[in-house]
């Protein structure tokens, strides 16, 4: 009697955070821009766009300290023994999608790698190397809050898992929904696809909805955040290099399909690699309970 008293009132605190929570994060796009309305700022990176990347970070580190969440679930230990072929998977699991969806949509004639030599693929490392630092940081303030806080929160419901995952996944996309709004340069996006902004938009949602499985099973594989900041951080300094520096040229109004960023095809092979990560998941839960 007195367990299940403690285990609803831990539920009900739980709930009350998260929902907090969500509604801050939410919003907080929303305020950033009006923030840079108000005081008219038309720079690139504005104040308001700082509130909106830091809020979720801030937020939940406020709610870990000030409203009993605790410290226990955010797993700030890296755990590399016997989680480091999770830590590889984390590093190389966007680069190998990436390429395998560039050579379908070459086969399919729908994309082109007009700058592609030895010398521009060096090039494209060694930048690459040199972008993986300021990614590292901006993904600790980002995985601090989505996998560091959200994710096992969500998932201490003791809801179906593939259900935390979309539900970590959707409000993910939705708090990025201003960045693409407010405070990405519509010119800037238009280097990123060829299809309509509604059409651009609901690709990326169904994106993260994929990505967050990948991400989610890769925080309960390791039971520590630091292998989705890696991957968060691969994602970043590959593909924003790959659309900006014009490496591929994907035929217009085929995005949805091809595109490394936000195609069907990349959706459907993180999907696969989630699921993968997932039997891989509870093959390890079973070894475990199984021994004890």
């Amino acid at each position: 009697m007195n367990i299940r008293f403690f285990n609803n009132l831990g539920n009900k605190i739980t709930i009350r955070n998260l929902s907090i929570f969500i509604l801050v994060v939410v919003i907080s796009g929303w305020i950033g821009h009006w923030l840079d309305t108000f005081i008219n700022n038309q720079e690139t990176e504005t104040p308001g766009m700082g509130l909106w990347l830091i809020t979720p970070s801030i937020f939940a580190l406020l709610l870990r300290i000030f409203a009993k969440d605790g410290w226990k679930d955010f797993g700030l230990k890296p755990n590399l023994k016997g989680n480091i072929r999770w830590y590889l998977i984390s590093l190389l699991a966007f680069p190998v999608i990436i390429t395998l969806t560039i050579l379908i949509g070459k086969g399919l004639g729908l994309i082109s790698t007009p700058t592609f030599s030895i010398s521009t693929v060096g090039v494209f490392a060694y930048t690459f190397l040199l972008g993986l630092l300021p990614m590292f940081i901006k993904n600790i303030f980002e995985e601090f809050a989505w996998r560091g806080y959200l994710a096992p929160k969500v998932y201490s419901l003791n809801i179906n898992i593939f259900i935390g995952h979309l539900i970590v996944g959707f409000i993910w996309a939705i708090w990025h929904l201003p960045y693409y709004l407010f405070f990405l340069d519509q010119n800037y996006i238009q280097e990123f696809t060829t299809l309509s902004l509604p059409m651009f938009l609901f690709m990326v949602l169904i994106t993260y909805l994929s990505w967050a499985i990948v991400f989610g099973e890769l925080r309960l594989l390791t039971n520590s955040v630091w292998p989705t900041v890696l991957i968060h951080m691969v994602e970043d300094a590959f593909l924003i290099q790959l659309f900006t520096e014009k490496h591929i040229i994907i035929a217009p109004n085929t995005d949805w399909l091809v595109s490394p960023m936000s195609g069907l095809i990349s959706i459907i092979l993180f999907l696969l690699l989630g699921i993968w990560l997932g039997t891989k998941r509870k093959s390890k839960m079973s070894a475990v309970y199984g021994n004890t």
